[in-house]
């Protein structure tokens, strides 16, 4: 229905053209053959020489009219993605300059408003001087006037900026991508774990926090689960995220200006693509997603590892005391635990299961989720 009514009113439109054209013909023609009284056309010639060109210019503005809707809906797609990367002091400026540009197009119409006494020819003129003075003056504006108030508002601000980046270290932004603060891109895995919010009060861990929104809508959608545990985890991530919010004053990043992840469905992969567009490193302790981002060469921040790294050293031949609570993997075995999760395996401990006792460390092995250490009863 739309596109009816726009064909019709295209069509309408380039009917009058056309008899702005026939004006402007008949003008001419008077011009021409030295006559002011018309232009040597009888009058039944002037009403068929109208209706041709109404007819022509209608006819064309109908067959133009399909193609140029396709046309326009391309232009609006093009015309929205730039203004995204226009600041609004650019929109302004621009908009200042396009009223001053018609200004100055009226001012010009006023000089030859007497010299120019055909009416088709003045409004063809006068609407070209519009059109050119209203471009100009919008480019220009946006140009330079865009200049003169991003000094003035950097100058009004710059004080209230240095005083809110003095507060905020954890904060991300543009000029970030230009400096040398490299983003920390919190997984939602660490948020749930908790841990971060432990060694960020800690002030060991630097730059800009980025939480990106599509990890929001990961942990929403976990804590609306059906699933009893699922939703109490997705309920302490939530927490431990308003924790860091509140403390710390970091906004969730929005994605939507990222064309390269709007593509990608899982959030492992595009979060991982976000590290490699904005060169930062992910905050996880998600075994395989670290492994992938070795892969991808995504540098990675590993709580787990962080956690290993600050255990005690245990050496071979030391004694320690533990309290053996189950049977481990073998008959003979029993397990304990230190005070960091550390797994302790006592061999021939089993009869001793419930009691505190005193081991010499025969041997320790790490690996990817952690250490144990193994042991004899004294």
């Amino acid at each position: 229905m739309f596109r009816k009514l726009f064909r019709s009113f295209f069509t309408i439109l380039g009917g009058l053209i056309g008899f702005e054209a026939f004006e402007l013909t008949r003008y001419l023609l008077a011009k021409a053959g030295g006559s002011a009284a018309g232009s040597g056309l009888t009058q039944s010639e002037e009403i068929w020489l109208g209706v041709f060109f109404v007819f022509i210019f209608g006819l064309i503005f109908y067959r133009v009219a399909p193609a140029l809707t396709r046309k326009s809906r391309k232009v609006a797609d093009t015309i929205e993605s730039d203004l995204q990367g226009v600041s609004p002091n650019a929109l302004i400026a621009g908009t200042i300059g396009f009223i001053a540009g018609l200004v100055i197009a009226y001012l010009l119409t006023q000089i030859y408003q007497d010299v120019i006494t055909q009416k088709s020819l003045y409004l063809t003129v006068t609407i070209l001087i519009y059109a050119v003075m209203g471009f100009l003056g919008a480019v220009v504006g946006s140009k330079k006037g865009g200049e003169l108030l991003s000094m003035y508002s950097a100058g009004k601000k710059s004080q209230q900026s240095k005083n809110a980046a003095d507060e905020n270290n954890y904060g991300y932004n543009a000029k970030d991508k230009k400096s040398q603060r490299i983003p920390k891109i919190l997984d939602t895995s660490v948020i749930i774990d908790g841990r971060i919010l432990e060694i960020m009060k800690t002030g060991f861990l630097e730059g800009p926090i980025v939480i990106p929104e599509f990890v929001l809508v990961e942990l929403r959608h976990i804590a609306d689960s059906s699933d009893g545990l699922k939703r109490n985890r997705g309920r302490r991530g939530l927490d431990i995220l308003n924790k860091i919010q509140t403390e710390y004053g970091i906004e969730i990043y929005n994605t939507d200006s990222e064309k390269a992840l709007k593509e990608i469905p899982e959030v492992d992969v595009k979060l991982l693509k976000l590290a490699q567009i904005m060169k930062g490193k992910v905050v996880t302790n998600d075994f395989n997603l670290n492994k992938v981002a070795v892969i991808k060469g995504v540098p990675v921040l590993n709580i787990n590892e962080l956690a290993n790294a600050l255990k005690p050293m245990v050496i071979p031949g030391e004694t320690m005391t533990v309290s053996l609570i189950k049977q481990g993997k073998d008959h003979s075995q029993a397990i304990g635990y230190l005070d960091d999760g550390t797994m302790i395996v006592v061999e021939d401990g089993r009869r001793d299961i419930g009691k505190t006792v005193d081991i010499n460390v025969t041997s320790v092995l790490q690996t990817a989720a952690g250490r144990m250490i193994f042991g004899k009863i004294k």
